[in-house]
């Protein structure tokens, strides 16, 4: 896959945008660019013994970087692409990302890197990093110390001192410096004083030796909407979610239930649901509550979900669930297979 692992290298840190590189433009905060001198600056400010502690690094930006509220499927394909022809070069990477919808890309860049044997970090701030009170460096700093570490072997999201695993992470606070959490998964490192402190036990490196290789399928035919997201209220309708499903662009459909797996018990909604599955159409759910999981059949108001097709999500995240679908949707996988792998733990998403 790539040249063994060498902390001698260096980190290679890509900026692909968000409110971290951001700059005041006439119409509000906008994507900046220099990086690499803003960044050098920056962390020239920190203690000596703290910046001593800083692996060598090498600053690129994306081409086009962007706020990530705008980020697409295609946006993460290229995002992957670009870290795996990079990695040989490099000890780990850091991507400088959007808060909105970081834990999307970390989630598809797991699913993309199988198999990594090196630190993917994912990171980004609340703040833009000239900004005051901003937690732009402090976490920069923080993503460098890990993306050495060689026990950290997948995509991880660096935050407010923690480190999450990518696939498991969710933005919880819109305002707040501490805005990730992962809901079903203890933290896998943290900074404890000066010190960063990866955990035993927690990462892939111990727990999936020998999983897959890279997969980088082309995402273009999901890109224009083909996996919805659909999110269940009382009294949702079965010709409204027919508005979705019967859509031949839609090949798959992430469903938000209730509790512990539960849906109305409708035959005309039920059967909605096992039309698109009988059509080929792959459908997951998972729970609308912040923690816990999900298992389908275990109250009566659930039956109808697993005799019609939908696949259970178990704890995942709606982003690990969602950008999953995508990246089987995106492969040549036959119906019975994509739905054996939605099932399977690829990357320690469930």
């Amino acid at each position: 896959m790539t040249a063994p692992f060498s902390a001698d290298r260096p980190v290679l840190v890509l900026y692909a945008g968000g409110t971290l590189g951001m700059v005041a433009s006439p119409r509000g905060l906008a994507a900046g660019g220099n990086m690499n001198a803003r960044l050098r600056s920056a962390l020239a400010t920190l203690p000596p013994t703290r910046q001593a502690r800083l692996p060598a690094f090498v600053v690129k930006e994306t081409d086009e970087p962007i706020d990530s509220s705008a980020a697409t499927a295609m946006d993460w394909q290229r995002l992957g692409h670009t870290i795996a022809k990079a990695l040989p070069d490099y000890a780990g990477v850091v991507v400088l990302h959007g808060t909105d919808t970081l834990a999307w890309t970390a989630a598809s860049l797991a699913y993309q890197l199988q198999g990594l044997d090196r630190p993917v970090i994912v990171t980004g701030a609340m703040r833009p990093l000239e900004a005051q009170y901003s937690d732009a460096l402090a976490n920069v700093e923080l993503a460098l110390r890990f993306a050495t570490e060689p026990r950290l072997q997948e995509v991880s999201v660096a935050f407010a001192d923690k480190l999450f695993r990518g696939v498991r992470t969710r933005k919880r606070h819109s305002e707040a410096s501490d805005a990730f959490a992962s809901p079903n998964y203890p933290l896998l490192g943290e900074r404890v004083g000066d010190d960063t402190v990866i955990y035993p036990a927690r990462g892939l490196e111990a727990q999936q030796r020998g999983a897959p290789r890279f997969e980088l399928p082309d995402y273009a035919a999901l890109a224009a909407g083909g996996v919805a997201r659909i999110v269940l209220w009382p009294g949702i309708q079965a010709w409204q979610l027919a508005t979705w499903l019967e859509d031949n662009r839609v090949q798959g459909a992430l469903l938000e239930v209730w509790g512990g797996g539960n849906a109305p018990e409708d035959p005309a909604l039920l059967g909605v649901l096992a039309k698109a599955t009988g059509e080929g159409k792959l459908l997951a759910a998972v729970t609308q509550c912040p923690h816990g999981g999900i298992a389908i059949g275990q109250y009566a108001a659930g039956l109808g979900l697993a005799e019609a097709g939908v696949l259970s999500g178990d704890a995942m995240t709606p982003e690990a669930a969602l950008t999953k679908l995508v990246h089987l949707l995106a492969q040549p996988l036959d119906e019975r297979e994509r739905k054996r792998r939605f099932l399977t733990a690829l990357v320690g998403e469930r």
